[in-house]
């Protein structure tokens, strides 16, 4: 078909310029080479394997026992070479190495659509320096020599494969699988594709390569590898399959398919999305005409930029057999196309099959014949008309140097073939559609790339639909551009973006984290951890909130963090501060009735100067808890430890001045006993001193080397700034606390020891009683305080000193107050020789 669009496309009946080259305008150059074509100088060929498309009345036609092989040679090394020799000795003679046509020399080849056909024709025609232009992918040509004539349409490969990558990106399809041929073409797409696609992101389930086409005893086992593909293509999880490979690949990949029917592989191929490359294109085999193309329905492709020529489809309905003498390949492919054949036999007259030659062209599929302007008819159109200004330059060129002479004609044959090359490389022209066709210096063709989507129908027609375009010149976030609501998907897919991903997207607030012996874009999604977000679907690591925010429930956003204080406003604080003002008036009140009653028997037997002291030190132990609660301050902070530290340690001296007194009382009631001189408010008073001003210098020091200070904690709870006071130095802050509960261990074994004393001066019971509540709740506020945060941290040191305060004013006081205002009956001296207090 290919063929025959290139004898379309020169055959137009364009006007004839019957003026010199130098007068004929550059607009449309074709009139110049129709000019030459009808005085037998000019030959300009098409190769499309054993096929030969030529511009002068000369064509060759096939070897009959050939027959296309039933179509199995359209793609062999050994006819393309032995096309391009004989394109060298025309006129039916045939003789290698010898260029024995001097009047019908061909100036250019243009050539397709597969590399092998451009590297078996360049290692021929390369000697004779002819400009080769070739609308297929461009070979790899060892001989660097031979790339010098050689001139590709088709837009450098390393385009289309950056556009594959933009595609995918496009749709965020990240899990793919690629199938290549088996070839030279293949192998180099995967050490150029791989690389590429891992760099962005993209990885494989599978990478499979199938077996080029061949046709000997090996065809069972190529069939048998085919199927194997197919299975493992079909069992995987990538929706997304890219296909590589040339014209041809087509015919490949429709048996691909077609054997995995015969053997009855029960899978969904329609299930897939399949890329295919702008190389590729429609390519059916005769045998081929009747089998299903909907494998092909929601394929997305590259082309070729192209556009549809003015007037090319009125010329495909008006062409019948009447050029048939002047076209050798309009009688084969009209056969092949209406699947008929010619004969002038009566007998034959009555077969379904016989070739009218009223046949129309448009009434054929699609999958058989397209009227349209394809991407590789555009490049050929584009080639014809490259050569025509390439030439057209080139007789301008020569004819300004020597003009005309004797009103003779400039010849074309006083050319060189090798002079072609300078006017083709880095050519710029506007074709007959209007769009600009350009070449760079190096020869090679500046094009865009049309990206495609196949739609398929039941009646084997289908559709090219452009949905989109590449342009690599363009910033990288602009090189792509899709229309999404135009494109068709599978049926599989019921009209929804298809999503091929090894695994769901990690949703914000998760991070990846790479799963063990799978490809790099296989993963597991982990809940960020605490002070840490994700705000983006697959990030690979959760981000730190900044310093003065905290995370949302979800871990997707930073929200600012509240400062975070024990306020009076705060139920917290206005419970512990109620708790502090009623037990200080608690103590008050108990202060109030011993010195009321200070002259009875009860308050002068426990030592009354102890017993206003500590009430006192239990008042302000109260009061010093409200110094906790509240927006810390430079003051606050500087000195609510130290007082705690030391009203504490006076009560807890005081306590054990009273145990101290009533051992030293028992033991100087024993006859001769010398502890009597010790007895005494002396006595108490030094303990109460000495005890205190040890916890003073230790509070001294502290307020010296490393005061408190206001201090905001950011890191300890996620939603708030926590303003506190920094203690400055710890271990002063626990050498205060250790000292004190020192004096309270002591107090407590004292106390312990004394309780089985003569009641009449034991007072040591109540002090034992009330040292274990004191000691029980200190030791129990170190593992709760260095557990809790924020203002939880000083609602426990306040509840510990409220709780151990009240401990102390409970056990001793209360029953000494019982009797003073409810027994006052046992409050003398009488009774409390006789009973048990």
């Amino acid at each position: 078909m290919v063929a025959f669009v290139v004898l379309i496309l020169v055959l137009l009946p364009l006007a004839v310029c019957r003026t010199p080259p130098a007068t004929c305008p550059i607009a449309d150059p074709l009139p110049i080479l129709h000019k030459y074509y009808k005085s037998g100088d000019l030959v300009i060929a098409g190769i499309t394997s054993q096929i030969y498309i030529f511009m002068n009345p000369i064509t060759f036609e096939k070897r009959p026992s050939e027959k296309l092989m039933d179509d199995l040679f359209h793609f062999s090394a050994t006819w393309t070479s032995l096309a391009s020799m004989e394109l060298l000795c025309m006129q039916g003679r045939f003789i290698p190495n010898y260029k024995c046509d001097a009047r019908h020399n061909a100036v250019a080849v243009i050539m397709g659509p597969n590399s092998d056909v451009g590297l078996h024709v360049a290692a021929i025609l390369c000697i004779y320096k002819m400009p080769q232009l070739s609308y297929g992918s461009a070979p790899m040509m060892a001989d660097k020599a031979q790339s010098v004539f050689f001139h590709p349409l088709f837009p450098k490969e390393a385009h289309q494969n950056m556009g594959i990558v933009h595609l995918l990106l496009y749709f965020r399809w990240t899990w793919i699988g690629v199938i290549s041929v088996d070839d030279e073409t293949g192998e180099r797409f995967e050490q150029e594709i791989i690389p590429m696609f891992s760099q962005n992101g993209i990885c494989f389930d599978f990478t499979e390569k199938i077996p080029a086409i061949a046709f000997s005893s090996g065809i069972f086992e190529m069939a048998a590898k085919e199927i194997e593909i197919f299975k493992t293509v079909m069992r995987s999880s990538a929706n997304i399959l890219v296909l590589h490979g040339e014209i041809q690949t087509m015919i490949t990949f429709r048996i691909f398919f077609h054997l995995a029917e015969v053997e009855d592989v029960s899978v969904k191929a329609k299930g897939k999305v399949w890329i295919m490359m702008a190389q590729m294109d429609f390519t059916s085999l005769s045998f081929q005409r009747d089998w299903d193309i909907n494998v092909i329905h929601g394929a997305i492709s590259f082309a070729i930029h192209s556009v549809q020529l003015s007037g090319f489809q009125t010329f495909i309905r008006e062409k019948n057999l009447t050029s048939e003498k002047e076209d050798g390949f309009i009688r084969l492919f009209w056969q092949q196309a209406f699947n008929c054949a010619f004969s002038n036999s009566v007998v034959d007259q009555n077969d379904d099959n016989i070739c009218t030659g009223e046949e129309k062209l448009e009434a054929l599929p699609g999958s058989v014949f397209e009227t349209i302007t394809t991407a590789h008819s555009y490049s050929i159109y584009n080639g014809v008309y490259a050569l025509a200004y390439a030439l057209q330059n080139m007789l301008f060129s020569r004819y300004q140097q020597r003009g005309i002479v004797d009103g003779r004609r400039l010849d074309l044959r006083d050319q060189q073939l090798w002079q072609l090359h300078h006017f083709l490389r880095g050519s710029s022209f506007n074709n007959s559609a209007g769009e600009k066709v350009s070449f760079d210096q190096d020869g090679e063709r500046e094009a865009e790339f049309d990206i495609v989507n196949w739609v398929t129908f039941p009646n084997q027609s289908f559709l090219r639909v452009k949905v989109g375009k590449t342009d690599l010149k363009v910033p990288s976030d602009k090189r792509i551009f899709i229309h999404e609501d135009t494109i068709v998907w599978p049926t599989s897919f019921n009209q929804k973006w298809p999503l091929s991903m090894c695994n769901d997207n990690c949703h914000s607030g998760y991070s990846r984290r790479k799963k063990e012996g799978k490809p790099f874009c296989c993963y597991d999604c982990l809940r960020c951890p605490e002070g840490k977000i994700s705000s983006k679907q697959d990030m690979n690591d959760c981000l730190q909130c900044p310093e003065g925010q905290y995370p949302n429930k979800d871990k997707n956003l930073c929200l600012p963090k509240h400062i975070s204080f024990l306020s009076y406003a705060d139920p917290l604080g206005i419970t512990l501060a109620t708790s502090a003002l009623f037990l200080a008036f608690l103590t008050s009140l108990v202060l109030g009735i011993f010195i009321r009653h200070r002259d009875t028997p009860i308050v002068k037997a426990n030592n009354r100067d102890l017993t206003y002291t500590l009430l006192l030190s239990l008042l302000l132990s109260f009061l010093s808890a409200l110094l906790f609660i509240g927006q810390p301050g430079d003051t606050t902070c500087l000195f609510r430890q130290t007082t705690f530290g030391i009203i504490f340690s006076v009560a807890v001296s005081c306590v054990l001045a009273k145990t101290v007194i009533v051992v030293l009382a028992f033991m100087a009631t024993k006859p001769g006993s010398r502890m009597r001189t010790w007895v005494g408010n002396r006595m108490a008073k030094s303990i109460v001193i000495v005890c205190s001003l040890i916890q003073v210098s230790l509070c001294t020091l502290w307020l010296a080397t490393s005061p408190p200070f206001p201090d905001f904690d950011m890191h300890s709870i996620n939603e708030k700034i926590v303003l506190e006071c920094n203690e400055g130095s710890a271990t002063m802050f626990y050498c205060v606390l250790g000292y004190m509960g020192f004096l309270a261990i002591v107090s407590f074994t004292v106390a312990f020891l004394a309780r089985k004393l003569p009641d009449s001066f034991n007072e040591a019971k109540f002090i034992t009683f009330s040292m274990l509540v004191f000691c029980s709740v200190w030791l129990s506020f170190v593992p709760t305080y260095l557990s809790t945060k924020g203002k939880y941290m000083v609602a426990v040191e306040v509840f510990s000193i409220l709780a151990s305060s009240a401990g102390l004013l409970g056990c001793i006081f209360s029953p000494k107050c019982y009797i003073i205002l409810l027994r006052p009956e046992l409050n003398k001296r009488g009774q409390l020789l006789r009973r048990k207090l």
